[in-house]
């Protein structure tokens, strides 16, 4: 489109303010109709949401099966606490015998500690006397 005064030097030479095109010559558009290159940002979106929500889905199932392998840890001791504890008791007896037997042996007789013919547990701890690591 030419305008008035744009590189023209005289009047005869001028041209009407707006050139007509040709009605019979069809107008060839250079813009090309293609969709932008890569993903719609609506899609990256979804399918960015999706991913995340399928890894909270499996975190939580995840969590779940830890506190549940936690829980039946924690019973699995509370069932062998008395397994433990008689074996415990059994070794306790042991000792005492074997003390009651020793103290025979070199007094001649059992001496009575306490008042009372009632068991007393000891409160002192065997340790070995080589540690090792």
């Amino acid at each position: 489109m030419i305008r008035d005064g744009e590189g023209m030097q005289s009047d005869q030479t001028r041209m009407p303010s707006f050139q007509i095109q040709n009605p019979k010559l069809t107008y060839i558009s250079s813009q090309r109709n293609l969709p932008a290159p890569g993903f719609r940002p609506t899609t990256l979106l979804i399918g960015v949401g999706a991913i995340m929500i399928f890894g909270f889905y499996k975190l939580g199932k995840g969590i779940k099966e830890q506190n549940e392998l936690a829980r039946e840890k924690m019973w699995s001791r509370i069932h062998l606490i008395p397994l433990l504890q008689a074996e415990e008791d059994r070794d306790q007896v042991r000792r005492y015998l074997a003390d009651q037997a020793r103290e025979k042996e070199l007094m001649g007789e059992n001496m009575k500690v306490y008042n009372s013919d009632r068991f007393v547990r000891p409160t002192y701890a065997v340790t070995p006397t080589n540690v090792t690591k």
